[in-house]
């Protein structure tokens, strides 16, 4: 194994896509040492361990979920390289994934070669959007009221992935299943996130959630 190669750490909940990212990844004669885990817990832990070069990262997870994840590798590890690998292409979870502190995004409606090259990028130094996604990028800035993207700007992470299930419909108790939260934290950051956005039902979210191409 050359001493370049390098190494990666997979974080994503399902393990059948993990096998696949492994044989995909492991293909690669610029890719060395590969450790995955399900989820964002293990992945702070396992980064101070492993030190890898990339961390390629799914965004939809139970705990503590992929954007707040980013969040606490990049301020315990300001130099952590972090590719979103996901099946969101919207354009809000682009940008809350770059401003939360990663180097890429990449969709899982690409060809797989994308994500190789998207990990030989990021591991340079360089930042890597997928092409299709970057006029994306740009329209968010300019789509809908400005005190709707300053305000789920405001959001924290854990926030912004309760916010999307909540205007997608979910209950307080699924997104507490889904999220593996208690009913009552789950209820406290609806509460936070109605204030934040002006919103006083479901159906107030959902509208925001259209405005911002979410649903």
């Amino acid at each position: 194994m050359s001493e370049q190669a390098i190494k990666v750490l997979l974080v994503d909940d399902h393990t059948v896509v993990r096998a696949g990212f492994r044989m995909l990844l492991a293909s690669q004669s610029f890719i060395g040492d590969i450790v995955d885990v399900d989820r964002g817990e293990l992945a702070t832990q396992e980064y101070n361990r492993f030190q890898p070069d990339v961390v390629v990262m799914d965004l939809s997870m139970p705990g503590i979920g992929g954007l707040e994840t980013i969040r606490r590798l990049c301020k315990n590890n300001p130099d952590a390289v972090i590719l979103v690998y996901s099946i969101h292409d919207e354009a809000i979870y682009v940008e809350r994934a770059l401003q939360a502190g990663a180097k890429g995004y990449v969709s899982k409606n690409s060809a797989a070669e994308v994500l190789a090259e998207a990990v030989a990028v990021v591991a340079s130094g360089k930042r890597y959007i997928e092409r299709d996604l970057l006029p994306k990028v740009d329209d968010v800035r300019e789509a809908g009221p400005e005190y709707i993207k300053e305000a789920v700007t405001a959001l924290s992470p854990r926030e912004f992935d309760v916010f999307c299930l909540l205007a997608k419909g979910k209950t307080a108790h699924e997104i507490s299943a889904d999220m593996c939260l208690s009913y009552k934290t789950v209820s406290n950051y609806s509460t936070h996130i109605k204030s934040k956005l002006k919103a006083s039902t479901a159906a107030d979210l959902a509208n925001v959630a259209m405005v911002l191409g979410l649903i």
